[in-house]
């Protein structure tokens, strides 16, 4: 886990920040002398959640970021933002994906506090692919606006909890599974929540590769790594079919998913640590379900009970 915070009224030394934090880019603004900029960052692996407070008004002209660059407005706007063929701009609620990795974006932020975060596209190749799997092209979105406000509102929610509650835990953001697992979920959202080239319905070949084998391969697979930080992408390869393939296997076979039979996996191994702990020493477990990717405390104890028929403090406590 990484942090750093900024805090200049400074517009040079706001674009060297800027610059060096982002990417190149050249800012602005009409009243350079009451320029007072606040930025925090927290970073987990290929995550990271910015929240900037801006009290003046500022132009932008940035190079490509080559990343994933999704704003979440609280105060404020954002204005005449474009991008090659883009033109738009965004006020409070709004949730958007500022411009594809590969291409510059400009416009000016008008006295607004708002978050940035960023991921790596190869995220999203980890949990989907595109219609043509022998193709080495990555999944990409394809609007910078969401479905609906509902998928909007449920990107925020995923950025706001990955914010509070992982990145801000050290005991949580420390474990590896922790990374994986946050990571992939919140993947999964922006692709839930943006149009994009992933194609998740099965082809004929998928149907046809979705058979016991490839699902054997793949829980076996599982049941081997489960505490390593495998991904989806990671099952299909070993299973030796595509990630619609393996999903479809899985629902037919198992009525679930990959993660989630990985995430059962895991609390069995999870439920065996409990077991073995000493009541008497310091292991906790909100310590444990992170160790085993469990970054949701509340989740964790509702998943527990509801397979063991117990809390997991109980567990702890008793054996």
């Amino acid at each position: 886990m990484h942090t750093l915070t900024f805090d200049s009224d400074d517009l040079e030394r706001t674009e060297d920040f800027l610059s060096r934090a982002y990417a190149k880019m050249r800012i602005g603004s009409n009243t350079p002398e009451t320029s007072r900029a606040r930025i925090s960052r927290s970073g987990l692996g290929p995550i990271t959640v910015d929240e900037l407070d801006l009290d003046f008004d500022m132009s932008y002209a940035v190079t490509p970021l080559n990343r994933i660059c999704l704003c979440a407005v609280h105060e404020g706007t954002i204005r005449d933002h474009v991008y090659q063929g883009v033109e738009d701009s965004f006020g409070p609620g709004d949730v958007v994906s500022f411009a594809p990795p590969t291409l510059s974006y400009a416009g000016r932020v008008c006295g607004a506090r708002y978050n940035i975060t960023m991921l790596d596209p190869a995220l999203l190749d980890q949990v989907a692919a595109t219609a043509a799997p022998t193709l080495t092209e990555p999944v990409r979105l394809t609007g910078h606006r969401p479905h609906s406000p509902a998928a909007a509102e449920r990107l925020r929610q995923a950025i706001t909890y990955v914010r509070d509650h992982v990145l801000t835990e050290p005991a949580v953001a420390d474990q590896p599974l922790v990374v994986s697992t946050a990571a992939q979920h919140l993947a999964a959202t922006v692709l839930s929540t943006f149009p994009n080239t992933a194609l998740t319905d099965p082809t004929p070949a998928d149907r046809r590769d979705a058979h016991p084998d490839a699902l054997r391969r793949a829980l076996a697979y599982i049941d081997d790594h489960a505490d390593q930080p495998i991904t989806v992408a990671d099952i299909a390869a070993e299973a030796h079919v595509t990630v619609r393939a393996l999903q479809y296997a899985f629902r037919r076979h198992l009525d679930s998913t990959p993660l989630a039979h990985l995430r059962r996996v895991r609390l069995s191994h999870a439920h065996r640590e409990l077991q073995a702990a000493d009541p008497h020493a310091e292991t906790t477990v909100t310590e444990v379900a992170a160790r085993w990717g469990f970054f949701h405390p509340g989740r964790f104890a509702s998943l527990y009970r509801e397979v063991y028929r117990r809390t997991p403090r109980q567990t702890l406590l008793h054996g």
